[in-house]
């Protein structure tokens, strides 16, 4: 324990003043320490004590949470796209009209979504730290699901409405839970694959949702009780409704507590594994200065400005691209068919782009590549003529790889900050911003200008624009925080060039492993202090093992 003190004592004295002043690890010092209470997982790693594992037994475990962490995500967000869009396909299907919908009510059904969702972020963000996630997760799905249901009873713009402001109340926490479960549960190489397959299958909500409401609207087509947009809200949400029971059965709350861990030595290694993130797990305390850090973080500010500029678009197509396709000069039942296509396109885009950013470990490049396409898209459809709808057609696919920007930066954003609190802040900042995006992508795609709707077009091409600088702009920045950390360690005679392992293939991370421990060794350093910091649930500013993944 003294030797811990020496060398904490001895950190803050290097570091004092420098890397925008974040307070360090001290323990007499609880006023101003990241640690007031220990990360669970560290709490139980040093009641188990020493534990070895190999390769294959880590698989099993890796195995094993996918089924019970990841399939539950998928599926729930899968579930939340459907009733989620099941607005746009009722637009399809004349909902303005059914309900006496006039000027841009249509626009505010799906923008005050996004309102709700803005206005829960503080809530949300505190229940992740409080609250069973499995819980909370579970109540927030079922009571969306119902009010999907009930939405196919409103016939008038007040009752769509009201619908609408509670679907976004109870989906406000979804995706920031699910990005806080995949920080939880995964090492930083594992979580990119992770949340680009919830993100596959909500791009696969996009695939299935226009062939569902195609055959519920031929099922009600000519019924006299229930018209088609009616139908598409029961049966969608009754879906929702039935697969809580699943969702309630199979989602943990934490690797601490997880009832599918028991076997041998499963949690111990699915905790263990985690400490190459040097981000923790899961501490149950809100910290406020954490809260501090993160908005004297500038990379907060960075992030956030993406995601504004990234939802603004999605919002906009989200909302309206069935009628930007019915505008062609398609029916209603061809147009709903010609929706499906933009689902595979995402999930062809998602597969594609994960594969080049492991391939080449340089997220930025492919996120802004993957920027150039919808710009592309969204310039023919504002120049191309429109005698031929199958061009316009062809440029409205070529727009729907906007889908694989979104997942792309909650994957990057999430790897470059640590701690519970700051996690959870940073992401409730960005996610405000996601929502703002789309509240204003609905707004600008004016009534008036149906169904060319150039100002909406414009706006997009302008925030994509924008989006590819700000994705240099934070490459280079990142670059230079990595540099800063390696001044920290050089100045706190720590080894200066760590590579981050936590991205690498399990073969590099073994050999790599080897060879960092014999240089340590050689240098009279010892390797375990490398993990010191691991569950101390310490922030990126404040841990200077902490590598920055461009």
């Amino acid at each position: 324990m003294a030797n811990n003190l020496e060398d904490k004592k001895d950190m803050e004295e290097h570091i004092e003043g420098g890397f925008n002043d974040a307070p360090i690890l001290e323990e007499k010092i609880k006023k101003h320490t990241a640690n007031n209470q220990l990360d669970e997982a560290a709490a139980y790693l040093a009641q188990a004590g020493p534990v070895e594992y190999t390769a294959e037994e880590r698989r099993a475990v890796i195995r094993k949470i996918d089924i019970f962490v990841c399939i539950p995500m998928c599926l729930t967000y899968f579930l939340q796209q459907l009733d989620k869009s099941s607005l746009s396909y009722a637009a399809v299907f004349d909902i303005q009209k059914e309900a006496n919908l006039v000027g841009n009510q249509y626009s505010w059904l799906n923008s005050i979504v996004y309102f709700a969702q803005l206005g829960l972020q503080p809530v949300s963000s505190y229940a992740l730290i409080a609250f069973p996630i499995k819980y909370w997760v579970t109540f927030n799905m079922l009571a969306w699901s119902i009010v999907t249901v009930c939405t196919g009873a409103a016939k008038n713009f007040t009752g769509l409405i009201i619908c609408r402001l509670l679907l976004g109340i109870f989906e406000a926490t979804i995706l920031p839970s699910f990005i806080f479960l995949t920080q939880m549960w995964y090492t930083r190489r594992e979580q990119s694959f992770r949340t680009i397959a919830y993100q596959v299958a909500n791009s696969l909500a996009a695939v299935l949702g226009p062939i569902l409401s195609f055959g519920i609207g031929k099922a009600t087509e000519n019924s006299n009780k229930v018209k088609e947009y009616q139908g598409i809200f029961f049966f969608i949400g009754s879906i929702s409704v039935a697969f809580v029971p699943i969702i309630f059965f199979m989602l943990p709350n934490s690797p601490t507590t997880a009832r599918f861990l028991r076997k041998n030595n499963d949690r111990v290694i699915a905790i263990d594994r985690l400490k190459e993130n040097q981000t923790g797990t899961k501490s149950s305390k809100w910290k406020w200065n954490q809260v501090r850090e993160t908005y004297k973080d500038p990379k907060t500010y960075i992030w956030a400005a993406m995601y504004f500029c990234t939802s603004t678009p999605s919002g906009g197509f989200g909302a309206f691209g069935g009628l930007v396709v019915k505008g062609l000069g398609f029916t209603s039942f061809k147009a709903i068919l010609m929706q499906a296509p933009t689902g595979g396109i995402a999930i062809l885009t998602l597969l594609v782009t994960i594969f080049f950013t492991n391939q080449f470990k340089a997220r930025w490049a492919v996120v802004a590549a993957c920027v150039v396409p919808p710009i592309a898209g969204a310039v023919g459809l504002v120049k191309v003529q429109r005698s031929d709808p199958y061009i316009l057609l062809a440029c409205y696919y070529v727009a729907q790889t906007l889908a694989g920007i979104q997942p792309l930066l909650y994957s990057w954003a999430n790897l470059n900050q640590a701690g519970s609190t700051k996690r959870v802040v940073v992401f409730a900042t960005m996610f405000v911003a996601q929502c703002t995006g789309n509240i204003v992508g609905p707004q600008v795609y004016l009534a008036r200008e149906a169904p060319y709707y150039h100002t909406g077009l414009y706006v997009n091409i302008g925030c994509w624009s924008v989006l590819f600088c700000l994705i240099v702009f934070m490459r280079f920045y990142l670059s230079y925080l990595n540099k800063k950390q390696v001044e920290r360690r050089v100045a706190l005679g720590l080894p200066a060039d760590l590579k981050d392992m936590s991205i690498m293939s399990y073969n590099e991370l073994e050999q790599y492993k080897a060879e960092l421990a014999a240089q340590m060794a050689a240098a009279g350093l010892d390797a375990t202090k490398l993990y010191e910091n691991a569950f101390d649930d310490m922030t990126d500013y404040e841990n200077p093992y902490f590598i920055y993944v461009v």
